[in-house]
């Protein structure tokens, strides 16, 4: 008798969750981004909500809960109810560089969410303001060994990309800067182009406009490759400096316990909306790749990324004040 009454009960929550399935979404769908409006992830969240919404015929909503490197809105989404209401659209930061910088993280990012997709990734680009004295890699590294502690690199903040890529360069040179985090990418981009500070390592999709207005000067790519959208412009190996190669990229990702069905069905609306053309060829002009994986290639990337990450925090002793 407990044998059936248990097949029951498994056939039940089955059938509830492919019916929540099939349903979804019944109600507004909230898209949280843990970091202020403007960014690179900003920009995601708002590129895939409108076609979100005019496919699944439900409202989608971008809300920005920015704070603590990431975490508060990774906190938030982590804590939501697993029923496709709620979810994650972030950086790298939160999932696979935040957790080796923060002695206590209120979240396990390796267990605790259901991993969507990757998105999309782009490489960083080293700027420098347009007065800058500046105008090769050779130069920041020159001016570096000759002035130790001395050349400041803005970042979006602690455990961002921007701030690790700076963090690696300066590994890998034999150099040391000063890293000035700023809350989001907006207001370093605009302390850059004003002159106060040196340098940074940007997302490049996130700075190619003021790149091509001549606000910015770029020096080298962390690609392996040149960047289409910047021909011209070296990567950091051609300039001289190997190893750092870096990616930029941005994810969703769900409360953990999210239905396989509903999880799966999430999936392919994320995918789809990524790869409609106008979104594509809007991301691709900003110098992105569009990913748009899976799931499984999701988990297996961010277990490198934490890797990888881990290593250069440990080796850099790289802490958060």
């Amino acid at each position: 008798m407990k044998t059936l009454w248990k097949a029951a009960a498994l056939a039940l929550v089955t059938w509830t969750a492919m019916a929540s399935a099939q349903t979804w979404p019944d109600k507004p769908v909230t898209l949280v981004v843990p970091f202020p409006p403007g960014g690179s992830t900003d920009q995601v969240a708002r590129a895939v909500a409108p076609r979100l919404a005019e496919k699944l015929r439900q409202s989608f909503v971008v809300e920005n809960k920015a704070g603590a490197t990431g975490t508060i809105g990774a906190s938030f989404v982590q804590r939501a109810a697993p029923d496709g209401q709620t979810f994650l659209v972030t950086s790298l930061g939160p999932l696979v560089i935040v957790p080796h910088l923060l002695k206590s993280l209120p979240y396990d990012p390796l267990k605790d969410f259901d991993l969507i997709t990757v998105a999309v990734q782009s490489p960083n680009v080293l700027v420098v303001p347009a007065a800058s004295p500046h105008r090769s890699v050779a130069d920041v590294v020159a001016h570096l060994k000759a002035h130790p502690g001395k050349m400041s690199f803005a970042s979006a903040g602690h455990g961002s990309s921007d701030h690790l890529t700076a963090e690696l360069f300066w590994q890998q040179t034999g150099t040391q800067g000063v890293h000035i985090p700023y809350k989001g990418g907006a207001p370093a981009h605009a302390d850059l182009i004003g002159g106060q500070v040196d340098a940074s390592f940007q997302n490049i999709n996130a700075v190619i406009q003021h790149i091509r207005a001549g606000k910015m000067r770029a020096l080298a790519v962390t690609s392996p490759r040149r960047s289409p959208v910047l021909p011209d412009l070296p990567t950091l190996a051609e300039a001289g400096v190997k190893n750092v190669e870096v990616a930029s990229w941005q994810a969703i990702v769900a409360p953990k316990g999210l239905p396989p069905a509903l999880r799966d069905k999430a999936h392919a609306a994320f995918v789809e909306a990524l790869n409609e053309p106008k979104v594509r060829d809007q991301f691709v002009s900003l110098g992105y790749e569009m990913v748009a994986g899976t799931p499984q290639q999701f988990a297996a990337f961010q277990r490198q990324e934490y890797a990888r990450w881990k290593t250069v925090i440990e080796t850099g002793k790289i802490t958060i004040d």
